[in-house]
């Protein structure tokens, strides 16, 4: 077991970086820790008084770099939320309730299946789909007395079939997981090259390629993996944010995502990938708030 400690981190808040709906395989445990799967590792991530402590497994590669820059901890988010805070008090106020957020650097292949099978799904479905596909085809690791599997190759992918892929959950999508599969592996799109382009653009139109993946899914992968700061995916849930807060369509439905869009170009300074994460986690979490309340539906 391996362990590393970050001391006072700058906005590093777990609860924050894993229920703001960008990855998947993190489960918060009984102590308030989180446990999740990156690539060949196995890793607990505790908050404990002013330190983060990670401890955990890996088959290869070194420990504290691969924490480094999963959590993307070379770079300064109070910069980021400063220049964003002064944009209006909406944004203001997201960012001090989700002031810790990060965007995490995730495997550019494990975030494409997995906003693939976000489509048109919700957060637990997603997770339990996920659970299956490793516990199939991924690789066992054993940590804390616990056994963990990695999230599967494209190669140990290639491996299921049409109807293995619908039996693990999948539905519409097991056709969809089963031709980017095999995309990728016959480099129809080649993932190395694509992580090479410098242009967003680009990089969409290549992701777009690939079965099954939409505008909101390509835009997830070029923020969630491809770190591409200026996109702004937009779903239902951030179409309503957007409205609510800016456009004020009476009807939200006939807001369309050009417009959404081109409003965010305009006002967060190309970070608009970040301020979507604080507006989108601070109004969903008021949403749920006003549920609990019994104020509303």
């Amino acid at each position: 077991m391996e362990k590393y400690i970050l001391q006072n981190p700058d906005s590093f808040k777990l609860v924050d970086i894993f229920e703001c709906g960008q990855c998947f395989r993190w489960n918060i445990q009984e102590d308030g820790s989180y446990v999740g799967v990156i690539k060949n590792a196995v890793i607990k991530v505790k908050e404990e008084n002013s330190s983060i402590i990670f401890t955990g497994t890996v088959r290869n590669g070194n420990f504290k770099e691969i924490i480094n820059n999963y959590f993307d901890l070379n770079t300064n988010y109070s910069e980021y939320k400063q220049k964003l805070g002064k944009i209006d008090n909406y944004m203001k106020e997201s960012i001090e309730f989700g002031d810790g957020i990060r965007i995490l650097n995730q495997d550019l292949w494990e975030c494409i299946i997995s906003f693939i099978i976000s489509a048109n799904n919700n957060i637990p479905r997603i997770k339990k789909i996920i659970e299956k596909l490793s516990l199939n085809y991924g690789e066992k690791i054993e940590f804390d007395g616990k056994i963990y599997y990695t999230f599967p190759t494209p190669e140990s992918l290639s491996n299921a079939t049409v109807d293995d892929l619908r039996n693990m959950g999948l539905g519409f999508r097991d056709k969809r997981i089963f031709n980017t599969t095999k995309m990728i592996l016959d480099k129809k799109v080649n993932l190395e090259e694509l992580k090479k382009l410098d242009n967003t653009n680009s990089m969409r139109e290549e992701l777009l390629r690939l079965d099954g993946v939409g505008p909101k899914v390509a835009d997830c992968i070029l923020l969630f993996s491809l770190k591409r700061l200026d996109v702004f995916p937009v779903d239902v849930w951030v179409r309503r944010v957007i409205n609510e807060l800016y456009i004020h369509n009476e009807n939200e439905e006939k807001v369309n995502k050009n417009e959404i869009q081109a409003l965010a170009r305009e006002k967060f300074l190309g970070l608009s990938g970040i301020a979507q994460q604080y507006l989108f986690y601070y109004r969903k979490n008021q949403n749920n708030i006003t549920k609990e309340n019994g104020k509303g539906a």
